[in-house]
């Protein structure tokens, strides 16, 4: 008997490399960020970019490797990450509690979104010297501005998932007899996933832009201080190093949200 050349296209040893290929890292997005690495050494080497404006890529290099062994940057990210935890357990809790109040409810959405609505147009950074008259110069004003850089983009997208779900499922889950609880499980809360996961990459990039300004206002500890302790010694190196740890840290957070959404979201259509 013939085979056709769809059913040998079809076959799944065929189709298995397709799908390994497709998985593997595609090189050439590293092109671009190899040239410019290459092009801002170059300009280093020649004196066209003075040290005291940028250092070249290997003086980070050697800087980043300096601060690694006095303990430097091990202390600094220690106290930043445990800054951006507090604020994000307290800002996303509350986001997620406002968010599924307002979208839930109707009386929620009356009582809750307009004073949330009111806050979120304010520039949370504009807050910082309330946030210092409030609670001095410790912890508690950083801590703060990471909670609201959170709080509001989960707020949002929880709210809007919610509300965005479809009528006609509800009215099938009022048809098969479910319970609000049950409607609520299995419904309402996988149909706003997608959305609130969304909020939470959103709320973990402000997360780490709260917690820059807030470490340069005030701070005796963290990255930021260290990047500022930095610039008053005119040490160029050592402030780009803090601003690749910083970056390091907010795409491996959010690499770790696209991972929990593939796997939280598996039974969606691809």
């Amino acid at each position: 008997m013939a085979i056709s050349p769809t059913a040998v296209l079809a076959r799944p040893e065929t189709a298995a490399p397709a799908r390994v290929r497709r998985r593997l890292p595609d090189l050439r997005r590293w092109i671009s960020p190899v040239v410019l690495i290459a092009l801002w050494q170059l300009a280093s080497a020649t004196g066209v970019l003075p040290p005291d404006k940028l250092s070249s890529p290997w003086t980070v290099l050697q800087a980043g490797a300096e601060v690694v062994r006095s303990g430097e940057l091990g202390d600094a990210f220690a106290v930043s990450i445990s800054r951006v935890a507090f604020g994000f357990l307290i800002g996303g809790a509350a986001g997620v509690l406002l968010g599924t109040i307002s979208g839930l409810f109707k009386w929620g959405e009356v009582l809750v979104d307009p004073p949330v609505q009111m806050l979120r147009t304010l520039p949370f950074l504009g807050l910082i010297p309330l946030f210092i008259l409030w609670f001095g110069i410790g912890e508690e004003p950083k801590i703060a501005l990471v909670a609201l850089g959170v709080a509001f983009p989960l707020y949002l997208n929880v709210h809007s998932g919610i509300r965005a779900v479809d009528d006609q499922l509800i009215e099938a889950t009022r048809a098969l007899g479910f319970t609000g609880a049950e409607r609520l499980w299995h419904v309402v809360l996988p149909s706003a996933l997608p959305q609130a996961l969304v909020g939470l990459r959103q709320s973990l990039g402000l997360a780490w832009l709260a917690l820059i300004v807030g470490e340069t206002v005030n701070a005796d500890a963290g990255l930021g201080f260290l990047i500022n302790n930095a610039r008053e010694f005119l040490r160029t190196d050592v402030i780009v190093v803090g601003l690749i740890v910083y970056a390091a840290l907010g795409l491996l957070t959010d690499a770790v949200v696209r991972l929990l959404e593939r796997r939280a979201l598996r039974w969606r259509a691809r």
